[in-house]
């Protein structure tokens, strides 16, 4: 029997323009944008169309993927596409828990604007550095950075794939850690271009004020199983301010956590948002699964027809 699984997108997949013509056509995905241009106080839309400096600052783009993404859901939903279990890089988790019906849309904008904005306080835009290490056992990667510490924080922040692991932290630890898994004989490691070592001990800070946020916030319980990043296991609804705490500063565990979907039955994966990237890892995870992507009209289409 086939089961259907979500994933979402995380901060890095936006782009200029991202659904634009999706917004054009649909009243739905329209309404979404508007619901959360309300709660932001800005113009959202305009905002993801018109100025790509904003874009990329994180206390914007997260409401922008975020909004992004539920508007999707919301036109699959209205297409009659069902789905089984739902999960998402990161960020990507804010949307999954509106997709599973224990958050709420506009409470999911509000969370992730202050998200954003903790984030980018507690790590500011050149305070650290990622490194992608490719190839390599996870023991070994562990390792180095364990050596590295003593240059300061460094720490596994993102397990994409077996074959892709980032690694985040303060620069010179960083740095420390890439000369070892050099000195080991690591062929290929890739700097990635983000705002700031997110996942890592460096977001403390944001942890403790998004614990405060939470606080407020009425999450109801599951109604479709949604996978973690922090445990890679079913959430449980009376852990969930606890998980979302611990997540901004916990490594993402994102090929386990599709591990997960496979062992709970999940066949078809569909990611939603912009960009492929989370098609690209569950290629690289499972290639006995089916993955599509829905971002814009011509990947709508692909997927209705399916």
């Amino acid at each position: 029997m086939k089961k259907t699984g979500l994933l979402f997108a995380g901060q890095g997949a936006q782009k200029l323009g991202m659904a634009r013509d999706l917004y054009d056509h649909f009243e739905s995905v329209k309404a979404t944008f508007d619901e959360a241009s309300e709660i932001l106080g800005y113009d959202l839309r305009a905002l993801i169309d018109q100025d790509a400096e904003k874009l990329g600052e994180t206390a914007y783009t997260q409401p922008a993927i975020l909004t992004t993404s539920v508007a999707i859901l919301r036109l699959l939903e209205a297409k009659g596409i069902t789905y089984d279990v739902v999960a998402g890089l990161s960020l990507g988790e804010y949307s999954a828990l509106v997709a599973s019906g224990s958050l709420s849309f506009a409470d999911a904008v509000q969370l992730v604007a202050k998200r954003g904005q903790y984030m980018t306080e507690a790590a500011p835009t050149g305070s650290g550095k990622m490194v992608a290490v490719l190839n390599t056992p996870a023991d070994v990667i562990e390792l180095a950075c364990q050596k590295a510490s003593v240059k300061g924080i460094v720490s596994p922040a993102n397990y994409n794939t077996p074959s892709q692991i980032v690694i985040g932290g303060e620069v010179e630890a960083v740095d420390e850690a890439v000369a070892l898994l050099t000195a080991a004989g690591v062929k290929r490691m890739i700097p990635l271009k983000v705002s700031g070592p997110f996942h890592t001990a460096l977001l403390q800070s944001a942890s403790d004020k998004l614990a405060t946020a939470l606080a407020s916030v009425a999450f109801q319980d599951f109604a479709k199983p949604l996978v973690s990043n922090t445990t890679a296991h079913v959430m449980a609804y009376d852990a969930i301010k606890t998980l979302l705490t611990q997540q901004v500063m916990s490594p993402v565990k994102f090929y386990e956590s599709v591990e997960t979907m496979i062992s709970l039955g999940v066949t078809d994966f569909i990611e939603i948002g912009p960009g492929k990237v989370l098609s690209g890892f569950v290629k690289k995870i499972d290639q006995t699964v089916g993955i599509t992507h829905v971002e814009d009209l011509a990947t709508l289409a692909t997927v209705l027809e399916k």
